[in-house]
């Protein structure tokens, strides 16, 4: 069982934190180019990380994680974008297992934890579809029920990291007749490696294979493999979001994308210039605006308050401001912005062009801008729908 570190104070906490990872985090994996690197680019660091009792943050300790309170799960996570480290495939430590530890069956706790934890499972989720991706609720893929289980038929897109991942957590629809769209949806847990399933990788604008297609053709699922309640599974899918978007808006990018502007603008002297500096304090305060706003949220999370709809406005904040600043890059940087190719100030290598196409991602995935639009709409200004 991993050490309790709640115990310390805050800052110490932090320094232990830090000191552990500038020990045992690889410089090589540090700010990597690709966001979403494969489990294989990144295992030694994800099993120093389960040696160490330190790879699920939030899991309680029973169950073979940290146990942390809110207020030291933020600083985890604000030093490990701040450290740079690698994300490593992360849907069975930050959805799965929370999904588990709460509606589970003791024999999936069991069976499915201690595998995550040791990297024999690998997982994928199983929300977004063709025509269901924002509006998931009007998913079609369909798990037929009969006496020995399941039988899931339909597609399933945009799934991160499954060309990596040897299970998937998915929503299916097991009720067609239900009153709304909400209602029959089930949660069940499926290996990719049986007969029925085909993964196919798509490929993004930078050669990266990152998001995949998951196709299934009559894959028989254990009746064991349902989550929860059947047809309930639009309350459990739900719940595993539930604090999300603060970490989905922390400044940790703006930040970093902010550090290196800096560095490319003095090297090309743009400080000399009047209307780049007013472009450049105009982004460094939205900046600060973000951090405090970061922090405002956080302090609900630590004090053991509840988030409310208008944490939805830090998202749109922080990913808008990330893009913003990586234009600016690519606005002084001219020509010399090329995917692939860095910009060398003195020993300094800056890759704006990278960082530019980063930046468009973060305002789709996690629920996009426009969405999270709709939410403060809808349930803060309490607009007509």
């Amino acid at each position: 069982m991993a050490e309790d570190l709640n115990g310390l104070s805050d800052e110490a906490f932090r320094q232990v934190f830090v000191e552990w990872v500038e020990a045992n985090c690889p410089r090589e994996l540090r700010w990597l180019r690709k966001q979403r690197p494969l489990f294989d680019e990144v295992k030694d660091w994800y099993h120093a990380l389960s040696a160490k009792g330190w790879l699920a943050p939030t899991w309680p300790r029973e169950h073979g994680g940290m146990g942390l309170s809110p207020a030291k799960h933020i600083i985890y996570v604000e030093e490990w974008g701040r450290l740079g480290c690698p994300r490593i495939p992360d849907h069975g430590i930050g959805l799965v297992g929370p999904l588990l530890i709460r509606f589970g069956s003791p024999e999936q706790t069991a069976t499915y934890l201690p595998r995550i934890l040791t990297g024999e499972h690998v997982w994928c989720q199983g929300y977004s579809e063709p025509n269901a991706g924002s509006d998931l609720a009007s998913l079609r893929t369909e798990a037929l029920v009969d006496d020995e289980g399941f039988v899931v038929t339909g597609q399933k897109i945009w799934t991160t990291l499954a060309n990596c991942a040897n299970w998937i957590f998915v929503l299916v629809r097991t009720d067609k007749t239900a009153k709304s769209r909400q209602q029959g949806i089930s949660v069940l847990l499926v290996d990719l490696t049986s007969p029925g399933v085909k993964v196919r990788p798509i490929p993004n604008i930078r050669g990266e294979e990152e998001f995949c297609e998951v196709f299934f053709d009559a894959v028989r699922v254990p009746r064991e493999n349902l989550v929860g309640t059947l047809n309930d599974g639009w309350t459990l899918a739900k719940s595993v979001l539930g604090h999300e978007r603060i970490f989905l808006g922390a400044p940790t990018r703006a930040e970093y994308a902010l550090s290196r502007l800096e560095i490319l603008a003095r090297g090309l002297r743009k400080f000399d210039e009047a209307d780049f500096v007013s472009r450049y304090a105009q982004l460094r305060l939205d900046t600060y605006d973000l951090g405090s706003a970061f922090e405002r949220f956080a302090d609900v999370l630590r004090s053991g308050g509840e988030l409310g709809a208008d944490v939805s406005m830090l998202k749109i904040l922080a990913t808008e401001l990330y893009q913003r600043i990586t234009e600016e890059m690519i606005r002084i940087a001219g020509d010399e912005a090329r995917f692939g190719d860095d910009i060398m100030i003195g020993d300094q290598a800056i890759d704006a062009m990278n960082l530019f196409l980063d930046s468009r991602a973060p305002a789709i995935f996690g629920g996009s801008n426009e969405i999270q639009r709709n939410i403060l709409a809808k349930a803060v200004l309490q607009l007509p729908g």
